[in-house]
């Protein structure tokens, strides 16, 4: 059984992916250049998933409106525990951050945002485990779509293939299209600061 929170990833020894939903100018653009350009925003939080179930549930199966394109996005592994690293939750923990006063103070001043929401289902359905949402803020964006980035891949047609598979019934061919999510490693601080339990 999954523990609580937990990252779960497709990840090798130097890399993990992250999955990210667009609208097609942004898609388009990033893709072309291999990296992320304008119209994607530089001046704006963006939020990065391991999880490409759970992005299927927030998209829609890639049907929301700015929404209709998935990327996987191919990042380096140095610079996601960098993230991780600066890593402020979304919500106050007594035990990190003392005061609720305190934990406002570091969220205000965080170049990065951490979410838990639980885990979804192919379905969508709600598990009972979570998965982690990642906010870059503008302090580190540049670094996230200029310096992190290996290789950007368009998921949109896979995942139609597995929201057609799963809405026909067939839900152990969808299975086997979805991309490997195994629990990655954290060191012990990184793990405490963003609450998640050691693997």
């Amino acid at each position: 059984m999954p523990l609580l929170r937990q990252i779960r990833a497709d990840f090798d020894a130097g890399t993990i992916v992250m999955y990210q939903a667009f609208g097609p100018a942004i898609a388009d653009a990033a893709l072309a250049a291999g990296r992320f350009v304008a119209p994607f925003s530089f001046t704006r939080m963006t939020w990065i998933k391991p999880s490409l179930l759970w992005l299927m549930h927030r998209s829609n199966w890639a049907r929301k409106s700015a929404q209709e394109r998935i990327l996987a996005v191919r990042i380096t592994r140095a610079g996601w525990e960098q993230a991780l690293s600066q890593a402020v939750l979304t919500a106050p923990v007594p035990a990190i951050h003392g005061s609720a006063a305190a934990w406002n103070t570091a969220f205000d001043a965080a170049s990065v945002h951490v979410q838990w929401d639980p885990e979804r289902s192919a379905r969508g359905a709600a598990l009972n485990h979570y998965s982690i949402q990642v906010g870059v803020g503008r302090a580190l964006i540049r670094a996230y779509a200029e310096q992190w980035i290996v290789g950007l891949a368009d998921l949109t047609p896979t995942v139609h293939k597995i929201d057609a598979l799963i809405r026909a019934g067939q839900a152990a061919k969808a299975q086997r299209l979805l991309p490997p999510e195994r629990p990655y490693p954290l060191d012990a601080a990184t793990a405490r600061r963003i609450q998640a339990d050691a693997a």
